[in-house]
């Protein structure tokens, strides 16, 4: 397994490594500080070197049993197994994720519906909710504005899956369950306002994540309504 060294530091933009496995252009290292694609959350990207060379990282994914694969360019040089190498994040990239995440869980925290979907990108962001009721732009830019000028921490810790269990008011996504068989699950708690599992990476408070707006309302059925959101800074 990958040490997923972003769980319990969210702001580490690089480390060094060992690297334990070589597939074509993809490696797997002990350690990483790359977050992988998962939970409509991208996968970092940035920058591996080592003693001879460098690569730019153009996706972090999951490997098998628990692995993490760092992707490099095509017809980059590669270190070999058992090199150190030096990994640095695209910080701007994912500082922006990390802000888009944060502000997703404050329009959830609004809009408080079963939520049936959702994207982060460093652009824009969605959550698709189960609703009917049409979706007051106004008012709720403005409840994430307040949330966001009243600076609640942000942090994460750690429950057992029977924890979970007897918690089930804990999960609002209704397609999607917390990842289970580790024997814990990893919770976001936004002070006062939040707190369901997560397993992306996340601020330390409300205030870092800026300038936010509702973007488009979507109804993509019945049922559905597709909220976006837009960071202006």
């Amino acid at each position: 397994m990958t040490e997923e060294l972003f769980r319990e530091d969210s702001y580490l933009s690089n480390c060094d490594a060992t690297v334990v496995a070589v597939d074509g252009n993809s490696l797997i290292l002990d350690r990483t500080v790359f977050y992988p694609l998962g939970g409509g959350q991208p996968g970092d990207t940035g920058r591996l070197s080592w003693d001879s060379g460098s690569a730019a990282v153009v996706d972090t994914r999951y490997g098998d049993e628990g692995s993490i694969s760092h992707h490099l360019e095509e017809g980059a040089g590669q270190p070999n197994v058992g090199d150190t190498v030096h990994i640095e994040l695209n910080w701007d990239r994912r500082y922006r994720h990390m802000r888009m995440h944060t502000a997703m869980h404050l329009l959830g925290s609004v809009l408080q519906f079963g939520v049936t979907g959702g994207n982060i990108s460093a652009e824009k962001s969605r959550l698709d909710f189960d609703m009917e009721e049409t979706v007051d732009k106004e008012a709720v830019g403005a409840a994430l504005t307040a949330l966001v000028d009243a600076n609640h921490a942000v942090s994460c810790r750690w429950i057992s899956e029977e924890e979970l269990d007897a918690q089930p008011e804990l999960v609002r996504t209704m397609s999607v369950q917390p990842p289970r068989g580790k024997g814990s699950i990893r919770l976001l708690e936004i002070e006062d306002v939040d707190l369901q599992p997560c397993g992306g990476t996340h601020l330390k408070s409300t205030a870092e994540v800026g300038a936010v707006r509702i973007g488009k309302v979507e109804k993509k059925g019945r049922r559905n309504r597709r909220v976006n959101i837009h960071l202006d800074n």
